[in-house]
């Protein structure tokens, strides 16, 4: 292992302790100032737009990987710490369903559209707790169990890298009139980064479903039936387990800056979409974790 198992099990319980606090210089704003700035660059070159795009890939990856590697090792833990996101992930969805429970519709949306890109402004109940439940499942794979993935392959540098792809992925990697050409590239290393960990994501939610209250089969299921049935080649993955481990159907009609999106469904609706679920989903959020991290620790201590 690329980093000593005091160092992982510190970076993971500081995030799970405090997250993300505003106040704290976060990597993946830099990277995303890092993109802006030398995006205008890299499109007054006069190069066609998916070379253009690539060497904006090129130079923002490379530079994130290249500061942190300066920094090890004294930096290892701060670079774990920073480079998850399951604590934020829970807080943020948590508001949602706190919103939901004491405030109201109209709160909750708001508290929605900080983590989601569709329109929120109509939304009800069981379309919230869709979203939130969605939005939890696609980022303990992006969020949680890619950046540990590349950690335990290539140590802090490769979690920076892969952090650093996701990043202009969420930024460029669009197909609009702006971005299509331009974001060809991030598009496309990203789903090839998220290819392994969005599958082993599922892999851990099926072992967390085992946990009373759940159904690991159902899990196991759908997952094969529905995990490819979406538009991204990884998304699907850990929200069809997510969907099976729960009962719930997720997927369906968006709406986003007014255009419809109509995905294919994910699981069956055994269980209504309501706001108790969440209890159960933030449970397959830290036992999976849990699992994955207790995985890297077992090979590390087998070698």
């Amino acid at each position: 292992m690329f980093v000593k198992s005091w160092e992982l099990l510190a970076g993971v319980a500081l995030d799970l302790v405090f997250g993300d606090p505003q106040w704290l210089p976060h990597p993946v704003r830099g990277i995303g100032w890092m993109a802006r700035v030398a995006e205008p660059f890299w499109r007054s070159t006069g190069l066609p737009l998916r070379a253009a795009g690539c060497l904006l890939w090129l130079s923002v990856v490379g530079a994130s990987g290249l500061i942190v590697w300066a920094t090890l090792p004294w930096g290892n833990v701060y670079w774990i710490y920073s480079l998850l996101a399951c604590r934020d992930l829970d807080v943020e969805a948590f508001r949602v369903v706190r919103a939901l429970e004491h405030q109201g519709l109209t709160e909750a949306r708001d508290a929605l559209s900080r983590i989601v890109g569709r329109d929120t402004a109509t939304l009800d109940e069981p379309d919230i707790v869709r979203a939130t439940v969605e939005t939890v499942a696609e980022n303990l794979g992006d969020g949680v169990i890619a950046p540990l993935f590349w950690l335990a392959v290539a140590g802090p540098v490769g979690m920076a890298v892969y952090k650093a792809i996701n990043t202009l992925d969420s930024m460029v990697g669009y197909r609009n009139g702006t971005y299509r050409e331009f974001g060809w590239g991030s598009a496309r290393l990203d789903d090839l980064a998220n290819f392994i960990p969005a599958r082993l994501a599922a892999f851990l939610i099926w072992l967390a479903a085992l946990l009373p209250g759940f159904d690991a089969p159902r899990a196991f299921r759908i997952t094969l039936r529905d995990g490819d049935s979406q538009p991204s080649p990884n998304s699907g993955y850990p929200e069809a387990a997510v969907a099976g481990a729960l009962g719930v159907q997720l997927g369906g009609l968006n709406f986003y800056n007014g255009v419809p999106t109509d995905k294919p469904t994910l699981g069956d609706p055994v269980v209504p979409l309501q706001r108790g679920l969440f209890g159960q989903v933030r449970v397959l959020l830290y036992a999976s974790e849990g699992l994955f991290v207790a995985m890297i620790l077992g090979c590390a201590a087998w070698q």
